[in-house]
């Protein structure tokens, strides 16, 4: 009886999200920040925020995923750019202490809903915990959204994250957390996830996340868009514009009921030098049941 009962809200649930009317096209990006105190010279936080800052307001998001990320620079995204409310937390200890896989969105076209953090280990609810071979502690910053501008409305998603840069089992089962994560927290609404993943296509994470079966598979909307690999698809920079060789290790991922507009990787550079020491990527989505 229960589980009958279960599965009739689900299908209610699938039906209201199918049925809505989305106005507007979801604008998503992915910007891994570097940490603001790192010992950049000439690429140091000071000298290159309003750079980066510009290039966010060029596309214009509604969802920004964030790596790696402060708590001064969170502060400093959400002052200019307005409009828009953060959420983050450091990683170490779930306070403000360490880098942040911060989130900011649209407010005038998302209501909140609920919000927090788990982390990328045995103990996902523990602040600060680790496990496997990861080399630093690693979260997951989400955050569930009414869209007011679709008809009714619809809650939606949103996950960022940053993986570790040694572990190859920390990345593999941070993917496969994750996907268990998202099933328990958002069922079957819409979901996004952005993050620095520190793996290629090729790698144990990538798989977990787009290829293998079951509850929470996600769509790679870059690969969506760009059926064919190219040489030039990386997304570290060095800050260095002509850096684009490499592994494409930040994605842009959505559960499959999204339609896909477009996905790019944005090479905004000046005088050479790009804002940050990844390239910033872009999604542009539209809901399943869009007008046009």
């Amino acid at each position: 009886m229960i589980r009958s009962l279960f599965g009739l809200l689900a299908c209610s649930l699938c039906l209201s999200i199918t049925a809505a009317t989305w106005a507007d096209d979801l604008r998503v990006m992915s910007f891994n920040v570097r940490y603001g105190t790192a010992n950049d010279g000439e690429n140091h936080w000071d000298r290159r925020k309003d750079f980066l800052v510009e290039t966010v307001r060029t596309f214009d998001p509604d969802l920004l995923g964030t790596q790696e990320t402060l708590g001064f620079q969170r502060d400093y995204l959400a002052e200019k750019l307005t409009g828009y409310e953060a959420i983050g937390v450091g990683r170490d200890a779930g306070d403000e202490r360490g880098e942040m896989t911060a989130v900011l969105f649209r407010k005038a076209r998302f209501e909140k809903q609920a919000a927090g953090h788990f982390w990328l280990s045995e103990t996902p609810d523990v602040p600060g915990s680790k496990s496997w071979d990861t080399s630093l502690t690693r979260m997951v910053t989400w955050v569930k959204l009414r869209d007011r501008k679709t008809t009714p409305p619809v809650d939606l998603f949103f996950f960022n994250t940053h993986f570790d840069h040694r572990g190859e089992i920390a990345r593999h089962e941070s993917a496969r957390l994750i996907r268990r994560q998202m099933v328990t927290l958002a069922g079957e609404l819409p979901t996004i996830l952005t993050g620095d993943f520190n793996a290629g296509e090729s790698s144990p994470p990538y798989q977990a996340l787009f290829v293998e079966d079951g509850p929470g598979r996600l769509v790679d909307t870059y690969r969506q868009k760009h059926p064919e690999q190219q040489p030039a698809e990386g997304t570290f920079s060095g800050f260095v514009a002509t850096q684009t060789q490499g592994a494409r290790i930040d994605w842009i991922a959505c559960s499959p009921q999204w339609k896909m507009v477009e996905s790019q990787i944005d090479r905004t550079a000046r005088e050479g030098r790009t804002p940050s020491d990844h390239f910033p990527v872009t999604a542009i989505l539209r809901g399943p049941m869009a007008s046009r």
